[in-house]
């Protein structure tokens, strides 16, 4: 982004519904006097979205003596210690934002680190935060960003982020990093009571209080007003680790599904199989999102400074989609449209930051609708036909826009309920034909999609299972995992595929988080017996705290005689990750290492069909990923923590379970990416 002169800065500014402040050129030593109180700004500090020349700061300052508004300082300095000041001024929250505050500062220098202090009318000052703006636009020197996401402060510990400030303060300057970018649920709505649910698995259910309002769904609490969401970011962010992160560095963050409802869409909620409207929520959602975490997301409220001001919308049933798939229904489109999440922002030449937004404007999954149960199958669990999933992803617009009316699975017939459905649309049409145009208009050497869930195909071979072992598989090849992310987005992925190749879009790299794994491969619309055709690379890092597939197949399928495909126990409460194997080299492999317990023994029977387009996968991963991009290539390298169900005690967040590297160099439009896999320490065992 160039540098604004002062009066777009400060309209700028007011769009976004931020303090402005514009530093100055000569530092001072500013005259308000300042002690830290951290009791009293409980949450902390925080900064996020950096340019070249400003940042977004922020904090919260509650006051509970009945009055409406007040006044806090902020400090911007050069230096720790505040000698050299460069920036002071004052901004008022309100209780109607929950008494947090969004301040952009400008005129900042690019690359270049800070700090910065909050202080109220009596001195009583908030912790002191470190922020970092992003390189000019033409400098060349290499950028490093941390991405995350699936943080759960109800059910684990945040031990990665005191990794990555441990190994941050000790990096060379040149490799330090220069921001976080959150790919979602950054909070988890679904609240359990330890009271109530004193353990999950092996982990201990952590009470993070108890939400006003809230609606009991199963063993969860969740939202039903703006003060339950608060409630939720409040406890998520007095977590110490994640405190101490927001503090050191500036986040970029975009929303996935747990920031609204865990199974919602649009502004449609889902419990126990029962759809509803909740447009309400969603615009109270929105306003959570908006008052915690410090972005240049667009509201629609207008240029107010100290609230969200959202708009007013009645729960109304959705009976209609457009020919986009949006619900075509006017509290919906107004709830969806309260707050624009997606944006792109540059850091230097070579990335370009492409974040989208995967849960405003999807169409329902149609393997969650309730019509879908006839394609579970109790002899083959989480496995659903692929081809099933290719008629009901395309709705009517299958084979030329003549669907099938029904869908054969083995002896049984299935309805094709799907068949008068719009194609199924995660994007939604505004928003994939604005990546379309910011792919295509890039000028940096990396276009960097933040795609919030996975968009790596997550397939299995059980037409290659040893006759006997179970009943035959009834589908016509290969099993998917079902919808519920980007890679059963089956056209879509397909469309925007295709143009990334057409319009000889270089260098594109998908990051991506939700699946709570571990995942690098490469972007390509469809796997063998279909032509296999990569454009880009793609990660997708494991969950800082949340549990995955590995943990939970721990405690399932016990007797089941697909088990060893899912979860090795040769040894009795010793298990391994055996999905990693079904996953990437297919089915006969993960029983061969069931009999033998031998690596290379299971790899010499893998299927090259099955995932040509993976290099690592890890089911069970926990921790955090870094990626380096410079002139000639990109490196992304996992770092992985033991499972997090207890706080670290040493500064360093505790052990690794394993680092590992994977570098693509750059490539010419039309030519294949080529990623090369280094193990840097540790075991990831059935990861490659």
């Amino acid at each position: 982004m160039p540098h604004f002169n002062r009066r777009a800065f400060l309209l700028s500014a007011s769009a976004l519904g931020a303090t402005a402040v514009w530093a100055r050129a000569a530092a001072f030593v500013p005259l308000q006097t300042w002690k830290e109180r951290r009791d009293l700004f409980s949450e902390g500090v925080a900064s996020g979205d950096p340019d070249s020349s400003s940042v977004i700061l922020w904090t919260r300052r509650p006051y509970g003596d009945g009055r409406a508004k007040a006044v806090l300082s902020v400090q911007v300095s050069e230096d720790e210690s505040f000698d050299r000041v460069i920036a002071h001024a004052r901004s008022t929250i309100t209780g109607a934002s929950d008494w947090t505050t969004r301040v952009l500062v400008g005129n900042l220098k690019p690359h270049t680190v800070y700090w910065y202090r909050f202080i109220d009318t009596q001195g009583n000052g908030s912790r002191v935060g470190r922020t970092t703006t992003a390189p000019e636009v033409e400098d060349a020197q290499s950028v490093r960003f941390a991405f995350v996401s699936c943080q759960s402060v109800n059910e684990g510990t945040q031990n990665a982020y005191r990794r990555m400030i441990w190994e941050d303060q000790r990096a060379a300057p040149d490799k330090r990093l220069g921001f976080v970018l959150h790919l979602g649920d950054f909070i988890y709505e679904v609240v359990e009571y330890p009271d109530e649910v004193p353990h999950r698995y092996d982990r201990t259910v952590f009470d993070i209080g108890r939400l006003p309002d809230a609606r009991k769904v199963d063993n969860f609490h969740v939202p039903t007003t703006v003060d339950g969401y608060r409630t939720v970011y409040r406890a998520t962010i007095q977590d110490p680790d994640i405190q101490d992160a927001r503090a050191y560095f500036p986040f970029v963050c975009i929303g996935d599904n747990h920031e609204f409802s865990w199974q919602g869409w649009q502004s449609t909620i889902k419990y126990d199989g029962k759809s509803e409207p909740a447009q309400a929520l969603r615009v109270a959602a929105n306003q959570a999102w908006w008052e915690y975490i410090p972005s240049r997301v667009r509201k629609t409220s207008g240029p107010g400074l100290d609230k969200f001001d959202g708009p007013h919308v009645k729960n109304a049933p959705i009976t209609h989609l457009d020919a986009d798939g949006l619900g075509d229904e006017p509290n919906n489109r107004t709830a969806i449209a309260s707050m624009t999440g997606y944006r792109a922002m540059r850091f230097g030449r070579h990335v370009e930051l492409i974040l989208t937004d995967f849960h405003s404007y999807t169409m329902e999954d149609p393997t969650s609708r309730n019509e879908a149960d006839a394609f579970s199958l109790e002899a083959f669990p989480d496995f659903f036909p692929l081809e099933a999933m290719q008629f009901l992803d395309a709705g009517r617009t299958y084979a030329g826009g003549n669907p099938p009316q029904s869908i054969q699975l083995g002896a049984k017939t299935v309805q094709n309920f799907a068949r008068n459905d719009p194609p199924m649309t995660v994007l939604g049409r505004e928003q994939k034909a604005w990546l379309k145009r910011t792919l295509a208009a890039s000028k940096a050497t990396w276009k960097v999609w933040g795609a919030t869930n996975g968009t790596l195909d997550m397939r299995a071979d059980p037409q290659n299972l040893p006759a006997g072992l179970t009943t035959p598989w009834p589908g016509k090849g290969y099993a998917c995992f079902g919808g519920g992310d980007f890679s059963g987005a089956l056209n879509e992925r397909a469309e925007l595929y295709d143009f990334v190749r057409d319009q000889g879009v270089s260098g594109f790299a998908i990051v991506s988080g939700d699946r709570h794994s571990f995942w690098a491969g490469y972007a390509a619309k469809a796997l063998p017996p279909e032509a296999f055709e990569p454009v880009g690379v793609a990660f997708i890092c494991g969950s800082i705290s949340a549990i995955g597939m590995a943990e939970a197949n721990e405690h399932g399928l016990k007797g089941h005689p697909l088990r060893p495909l899912f979860v090795s126990e040769r040894e009795p409460g010793k298990f391994r990750s055996a999905i990693n194997l079904t996953l990437k080299h297919g089915v006969k492999s993960a029983l061969e290492y069931e009999r033998t317990g031998d690596i290379a023994a299971a790899h010499r029977v893998s299927n090259p069909d099955n995932a040509p387009h993976l290099k690592f996968v890890d089911m069970g991963g926990h921790g955090y990923a870094v990626v380096s991009a410079g002139a000639d290539s990109i490196q992304t390298e996992f770092v992985c923590i033991p499972r997090p169900i207890s706080r670290a005690t040493t500064p360093d967040g505790g052990p690794l379970r394993y680092r590992v590297r994977h570098t693509a160099q750059t490539w010419t439009a039309g030519k294949r990416p080529e990623l090369i896999q280094k193990i840097i320490e540790g075991d990831p065992g059935l990861s490659v």
